[in-house]
């Protein structure tokens, strides 16, 4: 797994090409396949990562540790025929942040065992983010700490990395992981000057920490450019509000990687790219589509198949009321608006249940009905409109495994041509 594709990035620009990598946060089997099958498509490397709160060293919410995601994803790779070579692993968020409830002492303790976990199981791209406050931590957490904590964390990743570096991505302004919990109203974009800050933090720190040289394989700073997705509203680009930050780069040794950038246009897409946003990360606007494919094929297989009831949406809300911890804390307002949420935010924290034994059963029992059997045409423009141009043409072949995948691959498509223009 070589990460030469993303230490050239900020190189490529000082040249004036504007080059960029879609970082892909997601678990979903079907998700990482899509994303991988577009890879060995379009001839590219395909950087997958993994949250902190989804895998880590006590199992996270997928119950995988690293080196359980690397098989996972390897698996996936040898499936698809994607070279491995060209597959990189990297860790978003990776810092106290599952372990915020805990004084600071217990939680990066955590953390570190956590970044030891991913740096053995080699993983290359390392997101540190500690810029998050603890339970008897001051908030906001001064920039200086955050600076000196991620450090702490880089050298636990070089003392237990593998024969290949890792390379870091560093911040003090992160977005929250999975985007906002409500409607999102007047972002500020970072100012130049913190961004300047925070990377001569990040330096002095390291140096502090002992792991001086390490610096130069920072790779990204994480700012916020002015863009965000919350429950039920999107804040797309806008270049002029970003340009006084973006004038700044060439005052810093790295690049700026974007996050939240789920279901931003095209045109965006490339705007960001352009403008030094050279890691752009997406997941929930991934599974968001592919809950949009599934939803869409129950419906299919009710006017297909006799006796079959849509019933998907009906279990998955009776899951996710059954077990409320992954949405209770961050849908408000009536029971029925709560409902809606839970199925069709662009949070999509429905993504959380797919991977549970009742959510599997649902979806294996739609999937089965439905089988390898050609969908007609018509079914597809009624229920899964912004696939049947695709099918119309042949690019894609009208079978519920094909048309999920086609789903996550509609969505992911833009990102991987807005970074290679």
């Amino acid at each position: 797994m070589s990460t030469s594709s993303l230490t050239t990035l900020a190189q490529d620009r000082k040249h004036g090409i504007f080059r960029g990598v879609p970082s892909i946060c997601s678990a979903h089997p079907v998700v990482i396949g899509a994303s991988l099958a577009l890879g060995r498509h379009l001839g590219v490397p395909v950087l997958i990562e993994a949250t902190c709160n989804q895998v880590n060293h006590e199992g996270g919410y997928t119950g995988m540790t690293p080196a359980d995601f690397r098989a996972f994803v390897t698996r996936i790779a040898r499936t698809e025929g994607f070279d491995s070579t060209h597959l990189i692993l990297g860790g978003d968020h990776l810092g106290p942040n599952p372990w915020t409830h805990l004084p600071a002492e217990e939680a990066m303790a955590k953390a570190r065992a956590m970044v030891a976990a991913y740096a053995e199981a080699g993983f290359v791209k390392i997101h540190l983010d500690a810029s998050m406050a603890c339970a008897d931590d001051p908030v906001p957490l001064p920039d200086a700490v955050i600076a000196r904590r991620n450090a702490e964390l880089a050298s636990v990743a070089e003392a237990h990395a593998g024969p290949e570096t890792p390379v870091y991505v560093i911040g003090t302004e992160v977005p929250v992981p999975g985007g906002a919990w409500e409607e999102v109203e007047g972002l500020t974009v970072t100012a130049p000057q913190a961004a300047r800050e925070t990377a001569e933090l990040h330096r002095l720190a390291f140096e502090a920490a002992g792991i001086g040289p390490a610096f130069a394989r920072v790779i990204g700073l994480v700012v916020q450019p002015g863009v965000e997705f919350g429950n039920e509203n999107v804040v797309g680009y806008a270049p002029e509000a970003a340009r006084d930050l973006v004038a700044c780069l060439p005052d810093l040794p790295m690049l700026f990687e974007a996050h939240s950038t789920d279901y931003q246009t095209p045109e965006a897409l490339a705007a960001l790219v352009k403008d030094g946003f050279g890691i752009l990360k997406v997941g929930p606007g991934l599974t968001f589509s592919l809950r949009e494919a599934l939803y869409g094929l129950d419906r299919i297989a009710e006017v297909l198949i006799p006796g079959h009831t849509a019933a998907l949406q009906v279990r998955m809300e009776a899951l996710m009321l059954e077990k409320p911890k992954h949405w209770a804390r961050y849908y408000h307002g009536t029971p029925e608006h709560q409902r809606l949420q839970r199925h069709f935010s662009y949070s999509d924290r429905i993504r959380y249940y797919w991977t549970d034994p009742a959510a599997e059963a649902a979806v294996g029992e739609l999937l089965g009905s439905l089988g390898a059997a050609e969908i007609p045409e018509t079914l597809i423009s009624q229920y899964l409109g912004a696939l049947y141009p695709q099918v119309m043409d042949g690019s894609v072949t009208p079978t519920a495994p094909e048309l999920l995948r086609a789903a996550v691959a509609r969505s992911l498509r833009p990102y991987f041509d807005a970074c290679d223009r």
